[in-house]
């Protein structure tokens, strides 16, 4: 009896033995497998110019006028984007103490700040045809046009250029509640009044079509109502031209953004000017001043919900 029950328990040890092996033989393959994904140095993508293997992690990133995607994910570039003394002011609070560079990239600039990776916002945007150059310092990814010019495309590709496709989608869907919500305070506050954005630089004004920088936020995103005139404009083209200051009755807004830099001589213009204070929107104290047009008149996710923050200020009370 006894030797029968030594046999059946040594029986019971060989298979949890067995079972038990062929678990960690299963496993280890497992791990192993995630591993080596994790250990994965590159990654091959296609761009504007065809397929292009970078870091898979890059640290050192260069990305000039594609900082609002990098701060939207959490990254500090190697340095940012610049013409003379200026960057892009509504991202300096994430961007304080980063280095400039020149918004042409020049080849010197870009080697003094050893990256890792290089990003251009398109074929266009790379100067004196120097793409092969700027290979040889860094691995180089080249939006296309149409990713770079809607900045959820572009968000979302810097989101798989970087390995960080959860952060993206986690900014994308935070940023579509917020709309959201704004819309609905918006809608309630000012129903189907109609609100122009009118962009004054130096003594220049300039109407924002439908689809252009902001506009693409208070008519698409938030719902706003456009005046009629603005919607005959149709869609933003490459050439801008400026609207004169005798037709601005014509837009007939009962609401008016003003996008301007302090002391621009538009603004001047507009003080004394009977055609302004004869517009109904001013008449009505309708009119509200935004004072950094850097936000304003960019696309991108911190820039369109910093805008949306301007725009429920102004009309919810």
């Amino acid at each position: 009896m006894l030797k029968k029950r030594l046999s059946l328990l040594l029986s019971i040890l060989s298979i949890l033995f067995l079972v038990t092996a062929c678990n960690n033989s299963g496993g280890n393959s497992a791990d192993d497998t995630e591993n080596k994904e994790n250990e994965k140095t590159e990654v091959t993508l296609t761009d504007a110019k065809g397929e292009v293997t970078i870091p898979a992690n890059p640290k050192k990133i260069i990305a000039p006028y594609l900082e609002d995607s990098l701060v939207a994910l959490g990254v500090k570039p190697a340095a940012q984007w610049s013409t003379g003394t200026s960057v892009l002011d509504y991202l300096q609070p994430e961007l304080k103490g980063v280095p400039k560079i020149g918004w042409d990239m020049p080849l010197e600039q870009v080697i003094n700040n050893n990256p890792d990776l290089i990003i251009f916002s398109s074929p266009s945007a790379i100067q004196k045809g120097q793409y092969e150059e700027y290979k040889k310092i860094a691995p180089t990814y080249v939006f296309k046009d149409e990713i770079s010019s809607d900045w959820r495309k572009q968000l979302t590709q810097m989101g798989e250029i970087l390995s960080k496709q959860d952060e993206a989608k986690a900014a994308l869907s935070d940023y579509e509640k917020k709309a959201a919500d704004a819309k609905s305070n918006i809608q309630t506050a000012i129903g189907d009044q109609t609100v122009a954005i009118i962009w004054v630089m130096a003594d220049k004004f300039y109407l924002m079509e439908h689809n252009r920088f902001s506009a693409n936020v208070l008519y698409n995103d938030l719902g706003i109502n456009q005046p009629e005139f603005v919607k005959n404009l149709g869609d933003a083209a490459v050439q801008w031209d400026p609207i004169a200051l005798e037709k601005l009755p014509e837009i007939k807004a009962d609401h008016i953004f003003l996008i301007s830099k302090k002391g621009e001589a538009g603004l001047d213009l507009l003080s004394k000017s009977s055609i302004w204070k004869g517009l109904d929107a001013v008449k009505n104290g309708h009119v509200y001043e935004m004072n950094d047009p850097s936000y304003w008149t960019i696309n991108g996710l911190v820039a369109s919900e910093k805008t949306i923050d301007d725009v429920q200020k102004a009309l919810v009370k």
